[in-house]
């Protein structure tokens, strides 16, 4: 736990540089107010505190990249406490919740502070140079997503607003985009998430099939004519990426069997799809998510190995 919160370091502080000081801020208060429930909540439940594990500082990390930057300090706190408290502990303690608590949590103030949830976005901070020194354009900047953008006034709409392909896929790649405060560079987010795999914590067929399947199927459904959409600018532009090394890599709510976690992810990166393109919601990964997380367990029952040899005849003889 304590490396996988190492490896989010970076998109904390490049969070910093892209949206202000705003951002430290508000993953601090996630980070404390899940570290603060998870020792109430095992007082409470009478149960050993662990809050040295490291889990709720990721929960607390996690839960903060996922809501927008410009959002009341008062969120993240309200946010732990369904992450920590109900989608956590109310359910067994770790090891035992059926959904992930992140996520759960950003459900949960989606619902309940919608308008925040959904325009508290900020534009980058134009006054940072380094960007431009990268190769990055940073005249075209809106405090929409670029998601929200597409859905809601069309590609004619996103390209006046973020240039020529070549523009944004190199912006988006490296992060200078509206967005939640740890999902915007893509570049980060792919190498966390690869120190991940060196160093054997995940494997790669979660995330392989989670963006491998929004990419076909964007690619296939997305576009104005079959096969016309642009697979690329669906990955890089909402919270696919951090969802599928980060999110949907959960070890409690995900399949152990390696060919169950294909499949999830399949289901996964199909319904991040079909909520974007047919929803009212421009954004899917986190509800795609949440919806796979019960059918884990039975996918491992579908794909566990079968058993060929007969089974132990009972001590003492018998049948």
């Amino acid at each position: 736990m304590w490396t996988v919160a190492a490896s989010l370091l970076p998109l904390l502080i490049l969070s910093v540089f892209i949206f202000g000081i705003q951002t430290l801020i508000i993953t601090g208060v996630s980070v404390l107010s899940c570290v603060g429930v998870e020792y109430l909540s095992q007082k409470w439940l009478g149960r050993p505190v662990t809050v040295g594990d490291g889990s709720a500082v990721v929960t607390g990390m996690l839960l903060a990249f996922v809501i927008p930057p410009g959002v009341n300090y008062l969120m993240p706190i309200l946010g732990a406490v369904m992450a920590i408290y109900i989608g956590k502990h109310l359910l067994g303690g770790i090891g035992y919740n059926i959904f992930n608590p992140a996520l759960l949590a950003r459900a949960f103030l989606v619902a309940t502070f919608p308008v925040a949830m959904t325009s508290a976005w900020l534009p980058p901070l134009e006054n940072l140079a380094i960007f431009s020194y990268l190769g990055a354009s940073i005249d075209a900047v809106s405090t929409a997503t670029p998601l929200a953008v597409l859905q809601e006034q069309g590609m004619a709409a996103f390209t006046a607003q973020y240039g020529t392909a070549a523009n944004f896929y190199t912006d988006f790649f490296l992060g200078w985009r509206p967005g939640s405060i740890g999902e915007t560079s893509g570049l980060l987010i792919v190498l966390s998430g690869l120190y991940l795999l060196y160093r054997g914590y995940i494997t790669w067929h979660i995330p392989v099939s989670v963006i491998g399947s929004v990419a076909l199927l964007t690619w296939a459904f997305g576009g104005e004519a079959l096969f016309g959409g642009d697979p690329l600018l669906a990955v890089l532009s909402g919270g696919v990426l951090l969802g599928a090394f980060f999110m949907a890599n959960d070890y409690v709510t995900c399949p152990t069997d390696k060919t169950a976690q294909l499949v999830y992810g399949i289901g996964i990166g199909a319904l991040t799809v079909l909520i974007r393109l047919k929803g009212g919601y421009p954004e899917g990964i986190c509800y795609a998510i949440l919806l796979m997380n019960p059918m884990s367990t039975v996918f491992d029952n579908w794909f566990k190995p079968r058993r060929f040899a007969p089974p132990l005849a009972p001590a003492g003889g018998g049948k």
